[in-house]
């Protein structure tokens, strides 16, 4: 297998296995969600830069109301450490959504579309 592969596969395995049940079931909840409101196959990118977004945006919402944080501190806190976030972290975030998009589109449309 390439080496690229092998660090994307890593990064993926990084991000599901540190994450605590919270994140990780947040990130389904959003995924299936961006699932099942998707219209077309053809819009998979465009939907999970859309979940990606929600992601940030509800754990922002989260670490304001229940870790106490500072709303314009933890903004700041959070968009520097966006400008420094690997590349190769993105594409994991972004492989891991649109698979899990893919597979709730697949499954809705299996199960409604009958």
């Amino acid at each position: 297998m390439p080496f690229f592969l092998m660090d994307i596969w890593h990064a993926i395995q990084a991000i599901v296995t540190s994450a605590d049940w919270k994140t990780l079931a947040i990130m389904a909840v959003i995924a299936l969600g961006a699932g099942y409101m998707m219209q077309s196959v053809g819009s998979v990118v465009a939907t999970t830069v859309v979940a990606l977004v929600a992601f940030a945006l509800v754990e922002y919402a989260l670490a304001i109301t229940l870790g106490k944080q500072s709303p314009s501190g933890y903004a700041i806190a959070d968009w520097d450490a966006f400008k420094h976030l690997a590349m190769l972290t993105l594409l994991a975030y972004g492989l891991i959504f649109g698979i899990a998009i893919g597979i709730a589109y697949t499954a809705k449309t299996l199960i409604l579309d009958r």
